[in-house]
């Protein structure tokens, strides 16, 4: 049985990465002996259609799970139609997923936990250049309407989950201002 995690980099070390079509790797990992698999989303930079194609990828490779921070209902349609859980709110190392896998206390969700489009801001892997960021006027990256704003469309289950999602997003953005702040201090340098 294998399982797919949505992960920042190629290692069962790496964090978790919270969005699921535009993640920049999928580890494909056996639970019980963590024999893994990583491969490199081709999907970060697609225009349009990433969550599909992601679960696309991720169903030609025979998973039973996928676990990740974040899936918006394109996506999570698919991987429903496909027969595969979806488990969210995943956060930590792509190996303590694994455990918590393994022990149960993750669970598969009835809904998706953002919507579409999520994950179209700048993210790790991605080349910042001119008009980053943007993703089509929807509010990436908190710009926008407060309707946008990438936190789930509906009420989380418990309030442990709300906690989690929060913790990721809080995350999430803490990586974005970092990222967005050496570019700045890039330019500026430029420019001198």
């Amino acid at each position: 049985m294998k399982i797919a995690i949505t992960s920042s980099g190629p290692d069962l070390e790496s964090p978790v990465d919270p969005r699921f079509g535009r993640c920049a790797y999928f580890i494909f990992v056996d639970p019980e002996t963590l024999e893994f698999e990583a491969i490199e989303n081709p999907n970060v930079g697609a225009p349009g259609g990433a969550g599909i194609q992601s679960a696309q990828l991720v169903a030609n490779k025979g998973v039973k799970a996928v676990l990740t921070g974040s899936c918006g209902p394109n996506a999570f349609q698919t991987l429903q139609a496909a027969g595969i859980e979806v488990i969210i709110g995943v956060a930590g190392t792509v190996k303590d997923a694994i455990q918590q896998y393994k022990s149960g206390t993750l669970r598969p969700t009835a809904q998706p936990n953002v919507p579409p489009h999520f994950g179209m801001g700048y993210g790790p892997g991605q080349q910042m250049g001119p008009g980053w960021g943007r993703g089509m006027g929807r509010g990436r990256m908190g710009f926008g309407p407060v309707s946008q704003h990438p936190f789930p469309p509906s009420p989380p289950s418990s309030p442990e989950e709300e906690i989690e999602t929060l913790k990721q997003h809080a995350e999430f953005l803490r990586q974005q201002i970092e990222k967005i702040n050496r570019r700045i201090k890039e330019l500026e340098k430029e420019k001198k």
